[in-house]
């Protein structure tokens, strides 16, 4: 009885999980058709506000009761902001460095071991529904048009798809392109973990180096 009441509710998390992934795909679809793939510009302040104002801002303020490094993890948690919009915010609200780090790396990893090996049977249970399938395969479709370099490289392409903190790209959609291409977990999640340690150098730079480099040298 335990075990049943336990994977019922590890399968109503999943679902949680992959309901969330499909509402934050469907709010940014419209802004990464506009984008022309000109993607190298999300390395700049401006993009890095642009994401904040959007998604981690608002998410932020509206977990404003909450203490500081809960919303950070929450926020490291969600598709689409993940580990780099916990750090602009950890850093936003004065949290420590190595502190949002762990945070960070901790809310952003654990959906990964759950989208690696449960999201394919999921989806395709979504898709015998009349109303999620268009849902799922619009979002299989758009997650497989950025599978290229996974496709052709496996585990160094997967490390460079989830660290480089470009749109579209992390350990969520990282994560969902390694299992709709049946690559085995034990490949693919370690390529994960060292994609989000180094999305967490690169977002360390810019979130905390850049204004500590403004405010002491500059």
């Amino acid at each position: 009885m335990f075990t049943i009441k336990r994977t019922g509710r590890v399968m109503l998390l999943l679902l949680i999980m992959t309901f969330s992934v499909m509402i934050m795909t469907a709010c940014s679809s419209k802004k990464d058709e506009n984008t022309n793939g000109n993607e190298t510009a999300a390395f700049t302040s401006e993009s890095e506000e642009e994401v904040n104002d959007s998604f981690a801002g608002k998410l932020a303020g509206k977990l404003s009761g909450l203490p500081d490094e809960l919303v950070c993890f929450i926020i490291s948690m969600v598709p689409v902001i993940e580990l780099r919009g916990g750090l602009i915010i950890a850093a936003i609200k004065g949290i420590p460095l190595f502190k949002a780090i762990g945070i960070c790396i901790a809310g952003n990893i654990i959906p990964v071991p759950f989208i690696l090996l449960l999201i394919t049977p999921i989806f395709t249970w979504l898709k015998k529904t009349k109303l999620f399938k268009p849902v799922v395969e619009k979002l299989e479709n758009k997650s497989m048009g950025k599978s290229e370099k996974i496709k052709k490289y496996e585990f160094i392409g997967l490390v460079l798809f989830v660290g480089i903190p470009l749109p579209g790209t992390g350990a969520w959609t990282g994560s969902l392109i390694a299992s709709l291409l049946n690559i085995k977990f034990k490949k693919a999640f370690p390529a994960v973990i060292l994609g989000l340690l180094m999305a967490t150098v690169i977002m360390c730079l810019i979130s905390y180096g850049i204004p500590w480099l403004i405010a002491n040298v500059f």
